[in-house]
């Protein structure tokens, strides 16, 4: 099950989201400017993003099943996909909402409570944004980082506004304020790029650098004293669920339970030293009297070759499959 946490944290996001749009759209009433509007109308796709990771999280808790061995953690990818195509879709809104108001020449009024009132949603949004990131960094929750980078992406929008209505106040030029809602659109296309390539990249099991290299790290520490080598490693993740699985090299001379009693021995060894919720499978293959010189195991019977040292793991190596470990340079 995912903390209850998730779900608290998820409502936070989505009230200060329902805040903020309730202020913003007044600001934009007061206003007419087409710079607070787009500001506004990216607060739309906050609450709507906010309450979809709020509903996703919920199922994404629910515990591995028949149907479903490794959990349902991955449909936070799912969520972060949707965010980042409401994010495409606010994005155009803005532009169409842009041309016209640049067409029509209309001046914005009010502009200094625009500025004020704009500045400290937002840092409200600023705030929030930093929180979810590093909340769904240190819990692996996709979605909830999702949700941060967006409402990050909102501060910046922000920003930009309030820097672009100082500057219609101070020159009188109308059309800077449709120009600031078209650059405020191009921000957002990236920002719901970003997103979405990073959800589908979930989805599609895309390979994780920085996790892949925890895991050789860990592996890397525990080679030796039978435990030969390691090849074929894959990483899935599935939300905040981890699924490991390797080849594990062993003396071709231990029995079958010995080789499974190491093998689970060193899963329970990665799984509690890694964050999260995780599961490790590995396959034994016998040496074959092809490692001897990085074999440290002294009570050797099949020895080929003298020990000469223990190789640190790498991660080429550790995700190489069968039929290559044999051209690795040892």
């Amino acid at each position: 099950m995912l903390p209850k946490t998730y779900v608290a944290v998820a409502l936070l996001s989505f009230f200060v989201a329902i805040s903020l749009l309730v202020v913003k759209f007044w600001l934009y009433r007061q206003t007419n400017s087409q710079a607070i509007f787009s500001d506004a109308l990216e607060s739309i796709v906050n609450v709507a993003a906010a309450l979809v990771a709020l509903s996703v999280l919920k199922y994404a808790g629910r515990p591995a099943d028949r149907d479903h061995p490794y959990g349902h953690g991955k449909i936070e990818f799912f969520s972060a996909a949707f965010e980042g195509g409401l994010i495409f879709c606010a994005a155009l809104v803005i532009l169409w909402q842009a041309i016209g108001a640049f067409a029509a020449g209309a001046m914005p009024r009010e502009l200094g409570l625009g500025v004020w009132v704009t500045l400290g949603a937002g840092l409200i949004n600023g705030l929030l944004g930093l929180f979810l990131v590093r909340y769904g960094n240190r819990h692996d929750s996709p979605a909830l980082a999702a949700d941060g980078h967006h409402v990050l992406s909102d501060f910046w929008t922000s920003i930009g506004v309030v820097v672009g209505l100082i500057a219609v106040r101070f020159t009188g030029i109308a059309w800077l304020d449709p120009a600031i809602a078209a650059v405020v659109m191009v921000w957002l296309l990236i920002t719901g790029w970003r997103i979405v390539r990073r959800a589908i990249g979930g989805l599609l099991d895309a390979e994780d650098p920085e996790l892949l290299r925890t895991v050789v790290e860990l592996l890397s520490r525990r080679v030796g004293n039978g435990v030969i080598r390691l090849h074929h490693l894959r990483v899935i993740r599935s939300g905040s669920f981890r699924h490991i699985s390797a080849h594990l090299v062993v003396p071709e001379f231990w029995s079958v339970l010995r080789a499974h009693d190491a093998a689970e021995v060193l899963a329970a060894e990665i799984v509690n030293e890694l964050p999260g919720r995780a599961d490790v499978d590995f396959h034994t293959d016998p040496c074959e009297r092809s490692w001897c010189s990085m074999c440290d195991l002294e009570q050797c019977s099949v020895r080929q070759q003298p020990f000469v040292k223990l190789e640190p793991l790498t991660v080429d190596e550790a995700v190489v499959p069968d039929d290559s470990v044999h051209t690795i340079d040892r």
